[in-house]
C-alpha cells in the first residue's frame, strides 16, 4: 500500500511545479483537499486559460472555512483572472476583499509569510487596476505600501512577490513612456524567475522585456523576443500569455500570422469560460 506521507509530498511537488515550478503546462494535475493547494492548482489551471475550472476551485476557497490568508489569495487570483480579460475596475473590488482579510498592518513583519504573500498580493493587484484604470500616481503608491512587506534578505525569499512587484513597476513605467525604467523592472523580474525556477514566470517577464524593446527605433530586437515568447507559450500550453505575446508580435511586426494566432487565442479563451471585455 503507498505510503500516504510520500503521496502527500508527491501532490505537494506536482502542483507547485504547475502553479510557480517548471512544468506549467502540466495537463493531468492532481486533485487536493487542501485549501492552499486548491489554491495552486487554480493558479495552474488559470495560466493555462482554463477560466471556468480555475474560478470554480477558487470559488470553494471564498465561501468560508478557509484560513483568511488562503481565501485573501483566492480572492486575489480571482481578481487576477478579471485583469487578464480586461476587467479592471471589477478585478478592483476582488482584490479590495482580499486585502480587507488580511489587513495592511505598518508592520512589514506582522503576521506569517502567507499573510505577508497575501497581502503583496492584494496591494500589487490593487495597483495593476489602478494602472489599468488610468490612475498612474496611485498605483505608484500602492507598490510603495506593499513594499513595506517585502524582505530585505534572500532574492528567493517570497520571490513571486518581487515578480509581480516588479510586473507592475514595468506596466507604470510604461505607461509613463520610461522604456529604459520598464527594461530594467522587467530584467530584475527575468532574473528573479530564474532564480526560483519558474517557467511561466519567466515567459511573463520577457513578455514585458519585449514591450519595453518597443521603444527603440529599431524594433526588430523586440519582435524577435516576443516571437520568441510566443513559440514558448505554445510548448507550455499558456494561452493567456499567447494571446497577449501574439497581439504584441503583430503590433511591432504586422506579422498576419501572429494576428491569426491571437484570434484563435482568444476564441479557445472564451471557450474555457474566458469572457474579453469589450
Amino acid at each position: 500500500m503507498p505510503d500516504p506521507t510520500i503521496l502527500r509530498r508527491e501532490v505537494t511537488k506536482s502542483l507547485t511545479r504547475a502553479a510557480f515550478g517548471a512544468g506549467p503546462g502540466e495537463l493531468t494535475l492532481p486533485e487536493s483537499v487542501l485549501p492552499v493547494e486548491r489554491w495552486m492548482l487554480a493558479v495552474a489551471q488559470g495560466g493555462q486559460g482554463h477560466y471556468s475550472r480555475s474560478r470554480a476551485e477558487l470559488a470553494m476557497l471564498t465561501r468560508g472555512g478557509v484560513a483568511d490568508a488562503v481565501t485573501s489569495l483566492a480572492w486575489s487570483t480571482q481578481a487576477s483572472l478579471l485583469r487578464q480579460l480586461g476587467w479592471h475596475s471589477v478585478a478592483a473590488g476582488f482584490d479590495g476583499r482580499a486585502l480587507a482579510l488580511v489587513g495592511s498592518e505598518r508592520d512589514g513583519a506582522e503576521g506569517s509569510v502567507l499573510v505577508r504573500e497575501a497581502r503583496c498580493d492584494a496591494l500589487t493587484g490593487l495597483a495593476a487596476d489602478a494602472l489599468g484604470c488610468g490612475r498612474l500616481a496611485l498605483g505608484w503608491r500602492l507598490l510603495d505600501r506593499c513594499g513595506a512587506y517585502l524582505p530585505g534578505g534572500a532574492a528567493d525569499e517570497m520571490w513571486r512577490q518581487r515578480v509581480r512587484s516588479r510586473w507592475v513597476r514595468a506596466e507604470l513605467s510604461l505607461a509613463d513612456g520610461d522604456f529604459a525604467a520598464a527594461r530594467r523592472h522587467a530584467d530584475t523580474a527575468a532574473e528573479i524567475s530564474d532564480v526560483a525556477g519558474s517557467v511561466r514566470h519567466r515567459i511573463k517577464s520577457d513578455l514585458l522585456r519585449s514591450a519595453s524593446m518597443t521603444g527603440e527605433s529599431d524594433l526588430g530586437p523586440a519582435a524577435r523576443l516576443a516571437a520568441d515568447v510566443l513559440t514558448r507559450c505554445d510548448q507550455h500550453g499558456l494561452i493567456p500569455l499567447k494571446w497577449a505575446a501574439a497581439m504584441l508580435l503583430s503590433g511591432v511586426s504586422g506579422d498576419s500570422g501572429a494576428e491569426a494566432v491571437r484570434l484563435e487565442c482568444e476564441a479557445l479563451i472564451r471557450a474555457r469560460g474566458g469572457r474579453f471585455r469589450s
